[in-house]
C-alpha cells in the first residue's frame, strides 16, 4: 500500500478510468475461494456491459444490488479469477468490522460517467 503522503499529479490520476455503471445481475460466485458474486455492470453504449467478482456478499443480497449504481476501474487488464474473466474492478471501502461497502454515488448520474 503506498505511504498517504505520497504525491501524484493531475495526469496520474487521470489514467484511472473510474466511471459509474449500473448492476445489471448479480449473482452467487460458487467457485470462488472467499465468499463474492459476479456482477454484470452496465457501463453506457460507449463502454458496454462488464463483468465483475465482488466479494460484497456480508452487506448487500444479489436482487439488492441489480438496478444499484457502483464505480469502478475499467482501465485495469482483465483478470482470471477462477472460471471468470473479471473485466473491472468494483470499488468499496472496508467498514470497522472489514466489511466492504461499495462506494457509490449519491445521485443518479448516466452510466459511463467518469470520477473527476
Amino acid at each position: 500500500m503506498a505511504d498517504s503522503s505520497e504525491s501524484i499529479d493531475f495526469a496520474d490520476f487521470l489514467k484511472v478510468r473510474l466511471v459509474v455503471g449500473t448492476v445489471v445481475s448479480a449473482e452467487a460466485f460458487a467457485e470462488a475461494r472467499k465468499p463474492a458474486y459476479i456482477l454484470h455492470v452496465d457501463f453506457g453504449p460507449e463502454i458496454g456491459t462488464r463483468k465483475s467478482s465482488a466479494q460484497i456478499t456480508e452487506l448487500y443480497a444479489p436482487d439488492a444490488l441489480v438496478g444499484r449504481q457502483v464505480m469502478a476501474v475499467i482501465n485495469f487488464p482483465p483478470k482470471q479469477i477462477g472460471p471468470i474473466q473479471s473485466q473491472c474492478l468494483v470499488t468499496g471501502f472496508h467498514d470497522s468490522a472489514g466489511r466492504i461497502a461499495l462506494a457509490v454515488p449519491d445521485t443518479p448520474v448516466p452510466n459511463g460517467t467518469r470520477l473527476l
